[in-house]
């Protein structure tokens, strides 16, 4: 059996610039099965040589973007003593811009986040999505740009992280007809709700899937089709309660109904 390919990221900040260009090397050789190892905000030689040791026993490589030339130096130079395969991806671009601009780079690990006022809504995003995942608290759904309404297995979570990446707050509030919705849901502009419906056959098989997964058997209440029946009455009567938009989500790969909903609301 083939192991899969393992890259170590070093990085004097978070490592994201190098692990998506590894991602993206990456793709072009296998259908995605890989490992990738970020070990970011790198000061010293001694996390650079654990990192060498990992990767000479798991015969992998190293990609890495620092800015300190004598860390980057000392990686290169224990590659080729180690024969380790290492990717400077930074070095040679702040080199080439330094004969082109004629000036010296300022050496300042992580400026493209500190100056990039995007990346740090988006990372508030996230943190707003994990925090107000699954009705977890209610508060979130006032203060959210969207509220996602659905029964289980119908995507909210993985929705809600996905448009975290667009920089937008997103809260989502499973629907069960043992559970009264929040009162904040009917008190926040519909035109912020977006409800995701799904077909009952479809929704049968994936949770008859998702309780195979889980080691159980598909006879379950879960995945019962007169209780999704119910599920979906009652689901039917929140959103028309609420007036929101509402989007079937049956055949709809995540990516493709992200986009709906910021259709909608650009719309």
């Amino acid at each position: 059996m083939t192991l899969a390919p393992v890259v170590y990221v070093i990085s004097d900040s978070v490592g994201e610039t190098a692990e998506l260009v590894i991602k993206a090397g990456l793709s072009q050789f296998n259908n995605g099965e890989y490992k990738i190892h970020r070990i970011p905000y790198v000061e010293d030689t001694g996390t650079i040589d654990e990192v060498m040791q990992l990767t000479k026993e798991n015969k992998g490589m190293i990609g890495f973007t620092l800015v300190d030339p004598v860390l980057r130096k000392y990686v290169n130079d224990q590659a080729v003593k180690m024969n380790i395969e290492a990717i400077d991806i930074m070095g040679p671009m702040l080199a080439s811009m330094e004969r082109v601009f004629d000036n010296l780079p300022r050496m300042e690990a992580g400026l493209v986040h500190k100056l990039d006022e995007d990346y740090f809504k988006r990372v508030e995003a996230i943190e707003f999505a994990v925090k107000y995942d699954d009705g977890r608290d209610a508060r979130g759904i006032s203060r959210a740009d969207i509220v996602l309404i659905g029964v289980s297995r119908t995507s909210k979570t993985p929705l809600s992280q996905f448009l975290a990446h667009k920089r937008l707050k997103v809260a989502n509030v499973p629907i069960v007809p043992e559970v009264d919705p929040p009162e904040e849901l009917f008190e926040v502009h519909p035109d912020k709700c977006i409800g995701l419906r799904i077909s009952p056959d479809k929704l049968n098989e994936i949770r008859k899937e998702r309780l195979k997964a889980l080691g159980l058997g598909g006879q379950a209440t879960y995945a019962n089709i007169e209780r999704i029946h119910q599920e979906l009455r009652y689901f039917d009567d929140v959103v028309n309660r609420i007036g929101c938009k509402v989007i079937d989500v049956s055949n709809k790969a995540v990516e493709e109904t992200a986009n709906n909903i910021l259709q909608l609301i650009q719309d």
